[in-house]
């Protein structure tokens, strides 16, 4: 793939045009280095793949333009506050009228969607294996995360389910819990107990997304509980203050999910 620099970032990179034999559409991806990768040669790093690529970095690429997650300044804020693990973060790309179809697991008589599960295996069987080869990155469970927000947070969900031996943390942002009569509910229920060891996972919602979205992640939360995970411990639950439903919210919430996820290694 072509690459380039992204927002004008020397250690932000922008590969373009990512084939799949598992969907129809070339997608684009973004990957953040942090600072000491070039004067650690030897290292490897945890990754952290995010969805929504465009809405990450740049503001011009960004859903709504100049608003984005900040990720790079959070990220690089936190791992020299030394709060956080230094990692490569990989923003996916989304494909504009095919996300609905991508980030969800089960087929909606009102909105369609479904293909959630060819998404993954475009994930795990193809980007993965790619971002291997061209960064250094650490390749086993419990130094890989995903995460997401909205539909995103959904995916995420659904992917951390269906493929526990490939991610160890998860960040579901906001997710679209909703989805279908809350069938991610029950796609827990089914799998949890086949998960040998539950990953790591950050959820969050903001108190200004609605009544039903703040009940539906209150439901979820209950849920995760009763599949073993631990607040504090497995899974960090947060209620956000004066929290939305958008790109400017979720920055907000990068640097605390960082910090859960990937937290500085004690010498």
């Amino acid at each position: 793939m072509p690459e380039g620099n992204a927002a004008g970032h020397r250690r932000l990179h922008l590969h373009h045009e990512l084939a799949s034999n598992y969907l129809p559409e070339k997608r684009d991806l973004i990957v953040y280095t942090p600072p000491a990768y070039e004067r650690e040669p030897e290292r490897r790093y945890p990754v952290l793949y995010l969805h929504d690529g465009q809405n990450l970095f740049d503001g011009e690429t960004s859903f709504i333009k100049g608003r984005t997650w900040q990720v790079r300044e959070h990220a690089d804020a936190a791992i020299a506050a030394g709060e956080v693990e230094p990692l490569v973060i990989v923003g996916i790309y989304n494909t504009g009228n095919r996300r609905l179809a991508e980030y969800t697991h089960e087929r909606s008589v009102q909105m369609g969607g479904g293909e959630a599960e060819d998404y993954g295996l475009m994930v795990t069987r193809e980007l993965m294996p790619w971002v291997a080869a061209h960064y250094r990155v650490r390749q086993d469970r419990e130094g890989t995360g995903i995460g997401g927000s909205s539909l995103g947070g959904l995916v995420t969900l659904y992917l951390g389910l269906r493929h526990p031996e490939k991610f160890g943390k998860l960040a579901a942002l906001s997710p679209s819990v909703w989805w279908n009569h809350k069938s991610i509910l029950g796609y827990l229920n089914e799998r949890a107990p086949e998960i040998w060891e539950r990953p790591r996972l950050w959820l969050d919602v903001g108190d200004r997304e609605g009544t039903r979205t703040l009940r539906d992640t209150e439901h979820l939360a209950r849920r995760l509980v009763a599949n073993c995970w631990r607040q504090g411990e497995t899974m960090h639950v947060e209620r956000v203050a004066g929290g939305t439903h958008d790109e400017a919210s979720w920055a907000t919430r990068v640097r605390p999910m960082l910090k859960f996820l990937f937290p500085a290694q004690m010498d």
